[in-house]
Order: C-alpha cells, then structure tokens, then sequence
C-alpha cells in the first residue's frame, strides 16, 4: 500500500487555503497515539488508520469550517486513497474527525494535549500498545 505521504504531491508540506500543513508532524503525533483513541480496535495496525488521519487533517486545512459540510467529500478522499487499508468507512470518518477536530484545535491545545483515551467500562479489560 502507497504510504499516505505517497498520496499527495509533496509529502511533507502541504499548501493549502488555511496555511501550511506539516504532513510528517501529523503523521507522528497520529502514529504514537492512534491506540489510545475511543475508536481504535484490536488488530488493526496504524497503516490501517494512516489515510483517515491524512485525510482528516489535509481535508480540514483545505475546507476549513465544520466537519459535517465537508464529510462527504472528506469521505470520497478516503475511498480514494484507503489502499490497502482493513478500516471500514466508520472506523475511517471516526479517525478522520479526531484529525479534522485536532487540526481545528488552537495550536497550543494541540500540543498540551495528551493522547485522549475512553473510560474503560467495568470488567473490561484495556488493550495493549500494538507491538
């Protein structure tokens, strides 16, 4: 599968109508915490998350705005460039939206922020670190 970075003309920065987008920032903040988001689920690899992630945050810095007007066309991107990706559209619109909303988050929110993680229900237990 093409990486995601492989998906757009320049890998590491992106122009676009909100500014600048530093694509391999992005990339390693998603690739240390996609584990410990809500959504994420056993088995599946950060390869699988990666084009929802670029997705999200490339969509945001090219649409701006609120998410629900750009989702249809946040998802067709991602029918575009998923690749090889096991991540099924919901799992992929919930990934892109945690990368629309960090995007959209001032700066310095963004880089306070530790990695959110959902209460775990009783009797459950937490997953592991992928390995």
């Amino acid at each position: 599968m093409p990486s995601t970075q492989q998906a757009f003309a320049d890998p590491d920065q992106h122009n676009t109508v909100l500014g600048p987008v530093d694509a391999a920032q992005e990339d390693d903040y998603w690739r240390r915490v996609f584990w410990c988001e809500r959504y994420y689920r056993p088995g599946l690899d950060y390869e699988d998350y990666a084009p929802a992630y670029c997705v999200g945050y490339i969509g945001y810095a090219q649409y701006g705005g609120d998410y629900e007007d750009a989702e249809t066309s946040l998802c067709a991107n991602w029918e575009r460039i998923k690749g090889d990706s096991r991540l099924p559209l919901e799992g992929a619109r919930q990934a892109m939206r945690a990368a629309w909303d960090r995007m959209a988050a001032p700066a310095e929110a963004n880089a306070m922020r530790p990695a959110r993680r959902a209460p775990v229900p009783a009797g459950q237990a937490m997953h592991a670190a992928p390995g």
